[in-house]
């Protein structure tokens, strides 16, 4: 059985109920200053990322969760012998819209490290960048929603995720005519 890790550095995933994620989160930090359980429980997370989208050709940025019904927790549950700590096991139990720990049944076990830096680093990426809210895929047939070529058809030739650009063949005056847009400028026709 792997060692358990110190208490701050256990991370655990809560399995909440869909669409409260924010607010459980929110209640357990509300909870945490009443209950003076900050020594006990670090910080709370849902995993969000910001998406990118055209309606009716406007464009519109917003908060989407990376794993719908589930948080981060960072807390002391378990104690150098596998025991839950009393204190935090009945905080976690007693919290609103607070459904299991994802993987377990009854006895909830750590993320390890490397798992808690990948997913704090995706978490991170996500929240600063923003990704369209539509996947492309070369030789996709698009619609151009704003620019100057708008109402276009033309073809995905080539996609530069880390630019957030598209390459899109575009029939201009009879010729196919290269033109590169941005993510948010074009929708599936």
């Amino acid at each position: 059985m792997p060692a358990i890790p110190e208490p701050k550095d256990q991370w655990y995933v809560l399995h909440v109920r869909a669409g409260l994620e924010q607010r459980v989160r929110e209640n357990m930090e509300r909870r945490i200053a009443t209950e003076e359980m900050s020594d006990l429980v670090f910080e709370v997370v849902v995993p969000t990322e910001r998406v990118a989208e055209v309606k009716k050709g406007k464009r519109s940025e917003t908060t989407r969760k990376v794993f719908p019904g589930y948080i981060l927790a960072n807390m002391w549950l378990l104690d150098e012998n596998n025991k839950p700590v009393v204190k935090t096991w009945h905080f976690i139990k007693e919290t609103d819209g607070f459904l299991n720990f994802a993987g377990t049944k009854d006895h909830p076990i750590p993320l390890r490290p490397k798992e808690v830096e990948s997913l704090l680093a995706q978490v991170r990426d996500r929240e600063e960048g923003v990704k369209p809210k539509v996947m492309f895929s070369v030789g996709d047939n698009v619609r151009v929603a704003d620019g100057p070529f708008e109402s276009q058809t033309g073809i995905i030739e080539e996609i530069d995720p880390d630019r957030g650009l598209l390459r899109v063949a575009v029939n201009i005056f009879g010729r196919s005519t290269p033109v590169d847009l941005e993510y948010w400028q074009v929708e599936k026709a």
